[in-house]
């Protein structure tokens, strides 16, 4: 697993599993009073077609790069104390978790935009592309992340 991590920002790549609870447990929570938390999982079923499962494909060394930068970004514009984030290379079977997300926050509102903002943004900027396994076939999903 890489990991970038200072006192107010996890980034964990994991090509094996995904703890959610465990990076929850790293998060700083001095100043907080919640949590807000995001956890991604691989679809069961996709547009009426069974998943067999994904497999996300990463520029992995910009990735923790980028996943940082956001998380910072996240902090300076939605005033949250702490975030992490952890992301998932590699095959993910259905109900696997993909990425989760926390952001410790003083108030649950700023948590919740800043929770949002992180995904929507992982998803536009992240070096990440994937590919998902079906019982018809293979398809390389348009986007990133």
């Amino acid at each position: 697993m890489e990991s970038r991590s200072d006192e107010n920002i996890i980034v964990e790549i994991s090509k094996d599993n995904l703890n959610s609870e465990s990076l929850k447990e790293k998060i700083n929570l001095k100043g907080s009073g919640c949590i807000v938390s995001f956890l991604g999982i691989t679809r069961d079923i996709d547009d009426g077609v069974e998943v067999k499962h994904l497999e996300f494909d990463a520029w992995e060394k910009q990735l923790e790069v980028v996943l940082y930068d956001i998380s910072k970004t996240a902090i300076n514009e939605f005033s949250v104390n702490c975030v992490g984030i952890s992301h998932r290379v590699g095959i993910v079977g259905p109900s696997e978790p993909i990425v989760a997300i926390h952001v410790a926050s003083p108030h649950r509102a700023e948590g919740f935009r800043a929770c949002s903002w992180i995904i929507d943004e992982l998803k536009a900027q992240a070096p990440l592309w994937k590919k998902e396994v079906t019982v018809l076939g293979t398809t390389w999903k348009g986007g990133l992340g």
